[in-house]
């Protein structure tokens, strides 16, 4: 059975382009196109996903799923659907803007708590280019993408301030050992630019 750990560059490229093909139905008519059987029968097992839309300009809306809730295709068409229509620092994307955006789809591992002594071993404990990071703090939570830290070439420790911040908390609140810190991987699939062949990016630092 298919997994977030033995998914194909085909299967990425059925995720990605299944997910712009859910997003321009939505934004064209306003209902969700019909998913083949196939494609639900492939990807019934549950995941966590994050759809991400890019421009020219950068980031264009990201949403998705941290945690193996749902079916991975159904987690997909909420979460494309989602980024495109609901991410509240962008506004929504219009149909006539998708020529011009491309697609990318992330499958994550489940989320593991990090179990450190002290602070500090987070740092030998997470790995920038591998790891994904969500920071937990009672009702404040942050998830930051493994791509995230590459992107702008932050080092361990930038990125758990960068995750933290994104929170909602102070930069320095991973050095209290009452934040929970979780980490977990994942698989990234993207068009190499809009409709483009879809590639499996390699994330390494």
């Amino acid at each position: 059975m298919k997994d977030c750990n033995n998914l194909s560059v085909d299967d990425g490229h059925t995720l990605v382009k299944t997910a712009r093909k859910v997003v321009t139905e939505y934004l064209k008519n306003n209902e969700k196109p019909k998913l083949e059987n196939e494609f639900k029968d492939n990807f019934s097992f549950k995941s966590g996903v994050f759809v991400t839309l890019n421009n020219d300009l950068g980031l264009r809306g990201c949403i998705g799923y941290p945690l193996p809730d749902k079916s991975l295709f159904n987690a997909l068409e909420d979460a494309a659907i989602s980024a495109a229509t609901e991410d509240p620092r962008f506004f929504p994307v219009k149909y006539e803007e998708l020529n011009s955006i491309t697609f990318e789809v992330t499958v994550l591992t489940p989320p593991k708590k990090i179990i450190v002594n002290h602070p500090k071993e987070y740092l030998s404990k997470i790995k920038v280019g591998r790891d994904g990071l969500i920071v937990k703090k009672g009702f404040y939570s942050g998830l930051l993408l493994p791509q995230v830290p590459l992107e702008y070439g932050w080092n361990e420790e930038e990125f758990l301030e960068y995750t933290c911040q994104k929170a909602g908390l102070s930069k320095n609140e991973w050095k209290n050992l009452d934040t929970e810190i979780q980490k977990f991987e994942g698989v990234v699939f993207k068009e190499e630019y809009p409709n483009g062949p879809v590639i499996k990016e390699v994330l390494e630092d």
